[in-house]
C-alpha cells in the first residue's frame, strides 16, 4: 500500500509539472518578445547590417560606429566626396569613408536608415520587411524598384521566417533616428558630380 501512495505521489507531481509548463505564466509573453529582439540585434550585429547602416567616425582602429546614430544609414546633409571616375572606368567599386555610401556601375547608393523612426522603417510591416530582405525590393513595396548593391538582399534571401522576424522586432526595438536619406544617383547624372 505505502508502494503505491508513493507512486502515485509520483505520478500526480509528474503531471502536475507537466501541465504547469504548459501554462504560460505572467510574463511568458514579454519574455519571449525580449528573446526575440535579442536574437535580432545577434543577427543584425553579426551578419554585417550595422557595418554599412551606422555611419562612422574614424578613429585609432579605423571607422568607429557613432553610437547615437546607429542603423541610421547615409546621413542626409552629409556631403559626398569626390568620386575619382578613372578608377570606376577600371572597374572598381567604391565606398565612402563611413561605408554608408557606394559608388559603381549602378550609380550611387546610400544605405537606408532602418531604426524604429517613420524616416527609417518605423512603419512598416513585418511583411514588407520580408519582401525586402527576401526579393530586394525597395520599402519592401512589390512593385517598387530593385535595392542597390551593396545591399546583399540575395543571403538575405535564405533567412527563415524566425530569423527575419526576429531582426524586424529588433529594428523597431531601436531608437529612433530622423534621417532622409537621400535617392539613389543613377549613372549618368555621375558626370555633373564634382
Amino acid at each position: 500500500m505505502s508502494a503505491f501512495v508513493i507512486m502515485s505521489s509520483v505520478l500526480i507531481t509528474g503531471c502536475q509539472e507537466k501541465n504547469y509548463a504548459q501554462v504560460p505564466g505572467e510574463g511568458a509573453e514579454e519574455e519571449l518578445q525580449e528573446s526575440k529582439v535579442s536574437r535580432g540585434e545577434y543577427l543584425v550585429t553579426t551578419i554585417g547590417c550595422v557595418d554599412c547602416h551606422s555611419p562612422k567616425k574614424m578613429g585609432q582602429r579605423g571607422p568607429e560606429e557613432i553610437p547615437h546614430l546607429k542603423l541610421s544609414g547615409y546621413q542626409q546633409d552629409q556631403e559626398i566626396p569626390p568620386i575619382d571616375k578613372a578608377n570606376l572606368k577600371n572597374g572598381w567599386m567604391l565606398m565612402n569613408g563611413d561605408l554608408t555610401a557606394a559608388v559603381g556601375p549602378w550609380g550611387i547608393s546610400f544605405a537606408a536608415n532602418i531604426t524604429s523612426d517613420e524616416t527609417g522603417i518605423g512603419n512598416w510591416s513585418v511583411e514588407q520587411f520580408k519582401t525586402a530582405m527576401r526579393k530586394g525590393k525597395f520599402k519592401g513595396m512589390e512593385n517598387g524598384r530593385d535595392l542597390l548593391p551593396p545591399m546583399p538582399w540575395p543571403n538575405f534571401a535564405h533567412l527563415t521566417d524566425e530569423d527575419l522576424e526576429a531582426m524586424f522586432a529588433y529594428l523597431k526595438s531601436t531608437d529612433p533616428v530622423e534621417n532622409i536619406v537621400p535617392a539613389p544617383i543613377p549613372p549618368d547624372k555621375l558626370a555633373k558630380l564634382k
